[in-house]
């Protein structure tokens, strides 16, 4: 008499997807932080070259893998201000708010050989040639966790499979809810990852992943950024390039954490994204400058035109 291994009747689980994951040939790992321990594990990385302007969580990964990491500083236009390292030294790359393409990433590539390019603000971007490209899958989708990696070298050892069915009550309640009342749980989430280890995705992630109308995603998130582009061009401070399904948009402008306060009011609410910065920064530097008076408006596939005016006009209450 065969055992049978699964279960067979009883009641339903979540429907199964049975679409196609946008990064589907991708290496799926529990967050991009992990994609970054997978890739310094897999070339024994032992030097490497990490922006000011970033999260912290960047930093202890690097710590934790014992690589030594040096911090540089950015321009204005995001990019690196560095003359050249040593041939076994890498380079990180954020892909600030989508703002590089193919190009100019094989343009990085070409001066400094090494690198690893950070596109969780460009889900939608697929990697430039073979440079190693992490993508991460909650900053863009209602999931709890999950992250994308592209390199052509690969860890020895297998890994663990992630669960997040119990991560994901934040996620779920908001779709009936309000986001106050689960802003608690979405932070704490934030912080699992720094004591989690490196694992694979979970089957529930990439489910979900499989349902997601990836083109719909692309054109919302567009037509919204381009909105805001239209409306603010003239008084944004940086002088943006418009990528496909963007991440957010950035209004760089005077006196932001104060406007940030006063869109809270008016239940806008707008993130900051790096707030390390302010302790590893001097006032006078422009990342610190960056961190405090970019306001990341959102353009995510919730929200259409009407969202957007509304979004425009609130801000230009704030400055009048």
């Amino acid at each position: 008499m065969s055992c049978l291994k699964e279960e067979i009747g009883g009641y339903m689980e979540m429907e199964a997807f049975y679409g196609k994951e946008y990064h589907n040939e991708a290496i799926r790992l529990n967050s991009g932080r992990h994609c970054l321990e997978y890739i310094l594990r897999a070339r024994r990385i032992k030097k490497i070259y990490l922006p000011y302007f970033l999260c912290a969580s960047v930093r202890k990964i690097c710590e934790k893998c014992e690589v030594e990491y040096f911090l540089y500083h950015i321009d204005k236009n995001f990019n690196p201000l560095i003359d050249s390292v040593g041939p076994d030294s890498y380079v990180y790359i954020v892909n600030y708010y989508g703002q590089k393409n193919k190009e100019d990433i094989l343009k990085l590539k070409e001066k400094y050989k090494n690198i690893i390019v950070d596109n969780a603000q460009h889900f939608f971007e697929k990697p430039a040639g073979n440079v190693d490209t992490i993508y991460t899958c909650r900053k863009y989708f209602g999931v709890a966790d999950g992250g994308y990696l592209y390199t052509n070298y690969k860890l020895d050892s297998s890994l663990e499979t992630d669960v997040s069915f119990e991560r994901m009550d934040f996620v779920m309640g908001r779709y009936e809810k309000d986001a106050s009342t689960f802003y608690k749980k979405a932070s704490e989430n934030n912080k699992v990852f720094e004591n989690e280890d490196m694992k694979n995705m979970s089957k529930l992630t990439q489910n979900l992943l499989k349902g997601i109308d990836y083109d719909f995603v692309v054109k919302r998130r567009t037509a919204n950024f381009t909105f805001l582009h239209d409306s603010f061009k003239e008084l944004n401070k940086l002088d943006l390039i418009i990528p496909d399904g963007a991440f957010m948009y950035p209004l760089y402008i005077e006196d932001g954490m104060k406007i940030k306060k006063l869109l809270a009011s008016e239940k806008i609410y707008i993130p900051t994204l790096w707030p390390d910065v302010f302790e590893v920064c001097e006032e006078n530097s422009l990342e610190y400058d960056l961190a405090e008076n970019i306001l990341p408006l959102p353009v995510d596939q919730r929200y259409g035109k009407k969202e957007m005016k509304k979004v425009v006009e609130a801000i230009q209450k704030c400055i009048n």
